[in-house]
Parts: C-alpha cells; structure tokens; sequence
C-alpha cells in the first residue's frame, strides 16, 4: 500500500503518522549523511569556542560585550544551517536548472568589488559594504564555477552522447571559470584564486577529462605565476609575505611577524594546551586576525596537540564522507560536484593550516567550518547542502 509522496504506508493505515515518515528507509533524515553532519557541526562548535577566546578582551573590537563575535558567530552557523536544509529541500538537480543564473549574479557581485561599493577588508579588497554588512563574493563564486562547470562537463556525459567530456567542452568549462579569475586577480584576492584553480583541477579529473588538460593547466598556472610576479600584478604586502615565506627570518618584527607569533602561540600548547581562554599569547593579542585566518593558532596554544588534532580528524571526516559521495553518486554530474567540493575543502584546509605553521604562504583564507566571517561560513554549509543533497537523491539501489 502506498500513502501520499510515494512512501510506503504498509502497517500503518491509510495516512501515515509524521514520526513514521521520518524515519522510513526513503525519508530525507535517514538518507542524510549524518556523519558528516555532525563533524561539521563539531568543527563550527570548536570554532565558537576559539572565536569566543580570540575576541573576548579584545576591547577594540567587542567594546563592552566580550560575546559579540560569539554571538555573531553563533548567528552565522545558524543562517549556514538553514541554507543547507534549504539546498537539500530544493535539490541539487533542481538548483542545476538555476546555475546560469546563480553565475551571473555572482560575477557581478565580485564585479561590485572594483566599484565604489568594494571595500578593503584585513588588507585585501575583496568585500563589498551594503547597508553596514560586509560581504564577500569570491566564497560564492567558487560554488557557482562548482557547478556550472560541472553542469558543462557533464551534460553530454549523463545523457549517455559520450564517455568523457571532449575538448570543446573541456574549453567552455574552462572559459566559465576564467571570467570570475579574471575579475578577482584584479582585486587582487591570490588566496581565493589558488583556491578555484585547484577547484578546477579537481572538477577536471573527476570528470574524465583528458590528462593533457591537467598537465596544460599546471605548466599554465606556472608560467601565469611567473608572469604574474614579473608584471607586478600582486600587492606590496602579497609580495612581500612570499618573501616571509621563503626566509622566516625576514623582518620578524614585521611582514614576518604573523608567522612567528603563530608558531610560537602553537609551539607553547604543548600535548593538551592551556586551557581556554588561558593561552598567554591569544590573551596578549600577539597574533592578528586570531579569529579569523589564524583561528588554528588558538587551538595549538589553548586546546594544545590534542585539541588541533581533533580538528584536523574532523576535517578529515568530511573529506571522506564527501568522497564516498563522490565515490557512489550514479551520475557524473553528482561526482564532478562533489569532487569541487572536496578540493575546495581540502586545499583551504592545508593552506589555513600551513600558514600558521609556516609551510605555506599567508595567503588570508578562512579555515572552512572554524573560522569567523559570514560569507565563509555560508558558503561552506552550501557546500555541504550540496554534498548531502547527491546523496539524498541517489538511488537506494546505488
């Protein structure tokens, strides 16, 4: 016997009780992932806890309230949370029908940056100001490239036309993802650019396009590097923090002085930290923007190598989940998606981490999930809703 939605009713009358639904093997909560769920979750509860600890005597910035960026904090996951449900309820293949028109909004938000309306946030100008809120629109830009060129890749290939995407479609892709690059090289956000061109590696190889496209772009990336540097395109300051990087010892008291004060905040956590709210360093203000880029800093010092193990397990816990997704997904469209995704993940992860240890160039990226910023976070749990929609909509069978 069959009730309304499609859901099997038998043993249970003619209308089903709303807990039966629920929890029927077809219901939306049973097919969600809810191991990835609740790591993520976890990571944006830490993260609370370490914004909390980063900004609570920060008068400057709190004023005479040490839990306004926790509370704001708290607000921001909440409003992620809702646009994940809201991305599972509408479906990844309908928000597909959609993609062009999320494309073209988002280009022309990050094209509001180079208006009078862009602003210059913690040295980079990449956010706009609309009615006293900051946003910025690079994080959008990489879910949209996500799926319109996943939708381009995949097309021909779900409809059973090919095997692989050929080269023309390979190159529309391509040019898609070029045109917001583009746009924010003339910002310049170079950690927002790294980020979508390992996006882009990842959304090819998933996709089955030919290697010579993988190679073509690293050998591009490098000669696009080297031109990049030679034609002075970077600010003074982004030159200057590769240089940071390739000598540490370079002016600690200044373009180095970020990366020393967070090895030294992280050196000093030891196995089990200081406690929170007791890092000496966190406390002293020694590291900027602790709440934000350099949110890992107040997890080595205060939760010590436990504490920053556990985050780096549960970030490994949505890496593999999500690609168990991409693994079992039944169409390349899902798998392409998904395989962004964990790019994007994984790369913003090394790069946040790495910096604060000194194996990566400072480079001003969020960590996913942790870190404190609206837009971030919003995008972070798109992402998820994402994710957990290609499952929600994969066969039971698969």
């Amino acid at each position: 016997m069959t009730g309304t939605g499609g859901f099997s009713v038998s043993g249970y009358g003619p209308e089903r009780s709303t807990l039966s639904r629920l929890l029927a093997r077809d219901s939306i909560l049973r097919r969600l992932d809810w191991v990835m769920l609740l790591a993520a979750l976890a990571l944006s509860v830490i993260g609370s806890a370490l914004v909390y600890s980063a900004t609570r005597n920060r008068t400057e910035l709190v004023g005479d309230d040490p839990y306004s960026f926790l509370i704001k904090h708290v607000i921001n996951i909440g409003i992620g949370l809702a646009l994940m449900i809201a991305t599972v309820w509408l479906g990844h293949r309908n928000l597909r029908t959609a993609v062009p028109i999320l494309y073209g909004v988002s280009v022309f938000l990050i094209l509001l940056v180079l208006t009078p309306l862009g602003a210059t946030i913690n040295g980079a100008h990449a956010w706009i100001v609309i009615a006293g809120q900051s946003l910025q629109p690079s994080e959008f830009c990489k879910i949209t490239i996500i799926l319109g060129m996943a939708m381009m890749l995949a097309a021909r290939v779900d409809a059973g036309d090919k095997e692989h995407p050929d080269h023309r479609t390979v190159v529309q892709a391509l040019g898609l993802a070029a045109v917001p690059v583009m746009i924010i090289m003339l910002m310049p956000d170079l950690g927002s650019v790294m980020v979508i061109v390992m996006i882009v590696l990842g959304v090819l190889l998933a996709s089955g396009a030919s290697n010579r496209w993988i190679f073509g772009l690293i050998g591009a990336g490098a000669l696009g590097g080297v031109a990049i540097w030679q034609l002075h395109v970077l600010d003074d300051y982004q030159i200057a923090r590769f240089a940071a990087f390739a000598n540490p010892a370079l002016d600690p008291a200044g373009v180095g002085y970020n990366t020393n004060q967070a090895r030294i905040a992280i050196g000093s956590g030891g196995l089990t930290g200081t406690g929170l709210t007791n890092g000496t360093q966190t406390t002293g203000q020694f590291v900027p923007e602790q709440q934000t880029d350099f949110v890992f800093t107040v997890a080595g010092e205060e939760l010590g190598f436990v504490g920053a193990g556990a985050i780096l397990l549960l970030l490994g816990v949505v890496l593999w989940r999500a690609c168990r997704i991409a693994r079992e997904t039944t169409e390349l469209y899902g798998t392409v998606v998904a395989a962004g995704i964990i790019a994007w993940f994984a790369f913003q992860a090394f790069e946040n981490i790495g910096m604060t240890l000194g194996i990566m160039p400072v480079a001003g990226l969020p960590l996913p999930f942790v870190s404190y910023g609206g837009t971030s976070m919003f995008a972070v749990w798109l992402a998820v809703g994402l994710l957990q929609s290609i499952k929600v909509e994969r066969p039971l069978s698969a």
